[in-house]
């Protein structure tokens, strides 16, 4: 019995025994001098494991008495955590090492995360959830106040704790609440007790608390709050992080939840995803037009971008599942383009992050310029790039569930967001001449910013497959 267990859940075993295996080794051979090739490795064992799920069987199977679910769901949510994590870890590698922050316990930090964003989307427990999710926070906290001798990135750090225990509290309330109420833990347990007439007053209340911190997790306001210090304190290559897989795991678990949990009554928690959505949309497409600084800016972009995707989410049907999970794989896309530019923002060898400093840069880098004006029109949801499809599943799936003013209210937020991404194109092509940005970029991350911009472009023909997947994995979830 437990070697079928182990089985199922064989990815997350192999990666926590790397993790500890990393550890040892660093520990005990050099510290820091290991550090890159153990971030190599890293990337390299998260590439074998994506494989690993990729070629496994979609069949849903569970395992420790039902605390841990396999489908097509978990499997499609850990191929692009595992995909994006690695190649925010190659991207950030020269950052963080002409920098003098490479350590070795950061990639052993980003293994342990992703092991818990892994158990986070195949919890069917809420103590599984809560373990997965504590696993992933606990090291996010670490590599936010990486760089202890700065200022802002230990107050990043500082506040992403406090604002996080606060959050995992309310989880904990809600879970106390709905095991009170429904006398289990499980999520099939708790969804056999929901009846005809709904579910009990307790349970509610419950759910609300479990949404209100799984909200702070993915971002959305108004829970949002520790998000734009946390992006502009924390390391570069941190925040590009931060800004993909943690996402990808929040989001996916959110839907676990309202589904496997509450899926007898998708009428009571809709709305409240519903709210959470228009709220971040609207928080965050307005408190960007302000920022003059691009990481706080990406950080509200994150903010609405969330907004979007829990507009799929609120349809609460599979149809909405699906274009959430496609709205998260182009996000998460985008992103990596985005920070793979941002983290070679420099003048004179120093770092900056000021959306000035990008007065005139196609004129010197005409190229890049390009790339850049491509993701950014993407993230505006600019047809016909692929962004614009993301948000166009999103939406339809709203207007599907019959949500249509919830679909006004997004194409408005996006008009609105549209604004402060022109405005970066604005300054690149016709702003006033100032001091260029330093031409040297390091080939990876030049390489993936012209191929995260190329695929905004060529995956309008099909989106690499991305929706027959997104449709399985939905199928899987909502039965």
């Amino acid at each position: 019995m437990i070697a079928s267990d182990l089985t199922v859940a064989l990815p997350e075993v192999l990666l926590a025994v790397f993790a500890m295996a990393a550890l040892m080794a660093g520990a005990y051979g050099g510290k820091d001098k290991l550090a890159v090739p153990i971030l190599w490795a890293t990337a390299a064992v998260f590439v074998l494991m994506a494989l690993v799920i990729g070629v496994g069987s979609y069949e849903t199977r569970t395992a420790f008495g039902g605390l841990f679910i396999a489908d097509a769901f978990a499997q499609f949510s850990k191929l692009i955590i595992l995909i994006s994590a690695a190649v925010v870890m190659v991207m950030g590698q020269d950052y963080l090492t002409s920098r003098n922050l490479m350590r070795f316990e950061y990639p052993v930090l980003i293994t342990l995360a992703v092991v818990g964003m892994m158990v986070m989307v195949s919890a069917g427990d809420l103590i599984t959830l809560y373990m997965g999710l504590e696993l992933q926070s606990l090291s996010l906290y670490v590599i936010a106040a990486m760089r202890r001798d700065s200022q802002k990135s230990t107050e990043a750090g500082l506040k992403y704790f406090i604002l996080g225990a606060l959050a995992s509290g309310l989880l904990l309330y809600g879970a106390s609440l709905a095991y009170g109420y429904a006398g289990t833990t499980q999520f099939a347990g708790i969804i056999s007790t929901i009846d005809e007439d709904g579910m009990s007053l307790g349970l509610l209340m419950g759910l609300a608390f479990i949404l209100a911190g799984l909200a702070f997790k993915v971002s959305a306001a108004p829970f949002h709050m520790w998000t734009p210090d946390v992006y502009e304190g924390a390391p570069t290559a941190v925040t590009a992080f931060f800004a993909t897989a943690p996402k990808v795991a929040a989001m996916a678990l959110l839907a676990r939840v309202v589904h496997e949990a509450f899926g007898a009554v998708p009428g009571d928690w809709s709305q409240i995803i519903a709210l959470l959505a228009v709220l971040s949309m609207f928080v965050g497409a307005i408190a960007a037009i302000g920022q003059r600084d691009i990481k706080r800016l990406m950080a509200y972009s994150s903010i609405t971008h969330m907004g979007f995707a829990m507009v799929g989410l609120a349809a609460g049907s599979a149809q909405g599942v699906q274009a959430m999970l496609i709205y998260m794989a182009i996000y998460v896309t985008m992103n990596i383009g985005m920070f793979a530019f941002i983290l070679s923002m420099s003048r004179d060898g120093r770092p900056v992050t000021t959306i000035d400093s990008l007065n005139q840069y196609a004129k010197a880098e005409p190229l890049r310029a390009l790339a850049l004006l491509i993701l950014l029109f993407s993230l505006a949801g600019v047809p016909p790039l692929v962004g614009f499809f993301g948000k166009f599943y999103v939406l339809w799936a709203a207007v599907e569930a019959g949500m249509i003013w919830l679909a006004v209210a997004g194409v408005i937020a996006s008009v609105i967001g549209a604004f402060y991404y022109l405005r970066i194109v604005y300054y690149m092509y016709f702003g006033v001449e100032t001091d260029p940005l330093d031409s040297a970029m390091p080939p990876i991350q030049s390489g993936l910013l012209i191929a995260s911009a190329a695929i905004m472009v060529l995956g309008v023909v099909n989106l690499f497959g991305v929706e027959g997947l997104a449709a399985m994995a939905a199928d899987s979830l909502v039965r």
